[in-house]
């Protein structure tokens, strides 16, 4: 009897995603809704390497406990020219005096809230190709001005 193979990961690459200004588009029917633009960055690891294309954001909802619902896309552009689209959707929750210390600027340790994705990636360069046919999950951690994340591959 077969069953099925032990969950792994490998680790892709780690993303510094620099952030704009945000844009507090205030309190709707589902929470309040920010957009915060990704303003560039760039992008180093074992699999990938290149740079964040300015142009991308993250749309939040944040819900009155303070939870961020986010879903970002944006582009990367590998060290060898090849154009990847990242759709990124997750959450980032915890203690509500930390959240309110993350919506104020702050910089907060990371260990004191759970920021976690879910992220396809495409691209039609043929040596990025492989990513089409994978899932990748997201460990983030949030500082004042950018995002870094720790991008692996669900093997």
């Amino acid at each position: 009897m077969s069953k099925p193979p032990s969950l792994q990961t490998r680790l892709i690459c780690r993303l510094h995603a620099e952030l704009g200004e945000v844009q507090d588009i205030g309190l709707l029917p589902g929470g309040r809704r920010r957009v915060v633009p990704i303003a560039g960055g760039r992008v180093e690891g074992p699999h990938l390497q290149g740079e964040i294309l300015p142009g991308g954001a993250d749309w939040q909802i944040i819900a009155a406990d303070g939870t961020v619902a986010v879903e970002a896309r944006y582009t990367l552009r590998a060290d060898d020219g090849g154009l990847i689209l990242v759709h990124s959707r997750g959450v980032r929750n915890g203690d509500a005096s930390v959240m309110a210390r993350l919506l104020a600027g702050e910089d907060v340790d990371a260990t004191e809230y759970y920021f976690r994705t879910l992220v396809t990636l495409e691209s039609s360069a043929p040596a990025h190709a492989w990513v089409n046919g994978r899932l990748f999950v997201a460990v983030a951690a949030r500082e004042p001005a950018a995002v870094l994340i720790d991008l692996y591959e669900i093997c």
